[in-house]
């Protein structure tokens, strides 16, 4: 009998190497739709950030639940698959506790897989317990507005997102890494966002640990203090996550090193400002309020605030300064049925940036975007006057 023609065995179509390509995470569970971001975040990857190659990306919200879904060895893969050796990368924050010491490891887990990493932050660092976390533990930092930015080929915005700051908005990032509630109007290849996590610390640290590096002294300090000051001692809802990087991170702290920093909170100098509060604060249905006029350290006001929250049967605490051209505002609250982020939206949103947590949150409004009155001569009544409408 005469045989048929041979047939050559098929061959297994694989992905392109890393590098060459796109790849596609190990896949554990989930959805489909794992692979289709992982996907477009390599298409997206290789082009420089103002020439991307490819049409819209998935709003951001879409894209942080996908990525929420991965595992956390799954999640570092698509991150790091972003970047290229070549690559210079601009890590962007507004500086505090949480975002220095996430920066601060997101530099660690690149330092060995691309050409340079640096850090800028767009606010001035004048609380003294930032200053000592950043001198203390040698936390590499810049100016953002001293950066050429056309010399960096990849930016990554940590502990914040693009519509929280006009300085953060003006840049196209390719990785976006934060735990505040998502926001709109923005997209990125890459986005972890999970509200639900009390620090980026936290976050950065399982980033870490899938990596498999272990973290120096003064990384685990910053780390370990970072979730420290935004979970407020783990007073503030957090996860079970934050709880477990806290206690990895313990063995590896210098405990003297992070006395120094939590004990370096006032300067001498700021002491009036206990003064100008305690005289021209009012207090009307559990609430105080008070405006400290012009401050050379918009810091001083989340200090006074701090300290005038634990008084007792307060429900809302919210001060306010004027710091160059614009009126700081924030506040505190307990968080039990009040929402700071929300209030301070609602007040200042249209007019400035607002934004925040449950329990604490920030406004900045350019003077010349408020009313007349206001603008001219700002009072704690006045500032009285813009909240009570939207309290109940």
């Amino acid at each position: 009998m005469q045989s048929g023609p041979r047939l050559k065995p098929c061959r297994r179509q694989t992905a392109p190497a890393a590098g060459h390509g796109w790849q596609l995470p190990q896949r554990t569970t989930g959805s489909p739709d794992i692979y289709i971001v992982s996907y477009n975040n390599m298409r997206n990857s290789d082009s420089n950030t103002s020439k991307r190659k490819t049409g819209p990306l998935q709003s951001p919200d879409h894209s942080a639940r996908v990525t929420r879904r991965l595992s956390n060895k799954e999640r570092l893969r698509s991150f790091l698959q972003i970047f290229r050796r070549h690559d210079r990368v601009l890590v962007v924050i507004v500086a505090d506790p949480d975002a220095m010491a996430s920066a601060f490891a997101v530099k660690r887990l690149l330092s060995r897989r691309v050409e340079e990493v640096t850090i800028a932050h767009n606010n001035d660092i004048k609380r003294v317990n930032n200053l000592a976390m950043r001198d203390l533990l040698k936390i590499p930092l810049h100016r953002l507005k001293g950066i050429r930015q056309d010399q960096y080929s990849k930016f990554v915005l940590v502990d914040s997102q693009p519509p929280h700051h006009p300085d953060l908005a003006s840049i196209s990032y390719n990785a976006v890494i934060d735990h505040h509630p998502v926001t709109d109007g923005w997209n990125a290849p890459f986005v972890d966002i999970r509200p639900e996590y009390g620090a980026v610390a936290s976050m950065l640290t399982e980033y870490l640990k899938a990596a498999n590096i272990k973290p120096t002294v003064a990384l685990a300090t910053a780390l370990f203090y970072g979730i420290k000051a935004d979970t407020l001692n783990f007073s503030k809802k957090t996860s079970q996550s934050d709880v477990l990087c806290f206690q990895y991170l313990f063995k590896r702290i210098n405990q003297q090193l992070l006395n120094k920093i939590e004990t370096a909170v006032i300067r001498q100098s700021e002491l009036k400002y206990f003064k100008i509060a305690l005289e021209n604060m009012r207090t009307s249905k559990k609430r105080i309020y008070v405006h400290l006029g012009r401050v050379g350290n918009p810091d001083i006001l989340v200090v006074v605030a701090d300290f005038l929250a634990h008084v007792h049967e307060i429900g809302w605490v919210i001060i306010s300064g004027q710091y160059g051209e614009k009126l700081i505002v924030i506040f505190r609250c307990d968080g039990y049925k009040k929402n700071a982020g929300k209030l301070a939206t609602r007040v200042f949103g249209k007019i400035g940036s607002a934004g925040g947590h449950r329990q604490s949150a920030r406004a900045e409004v350019p003077f010349r975007n408020l009313p007349e009155g206001a603008a001219k001569n700002f009072t704690t009544n006045v500032l009285l006057r813009l909240m009570v409408k939207h309290l109940v």
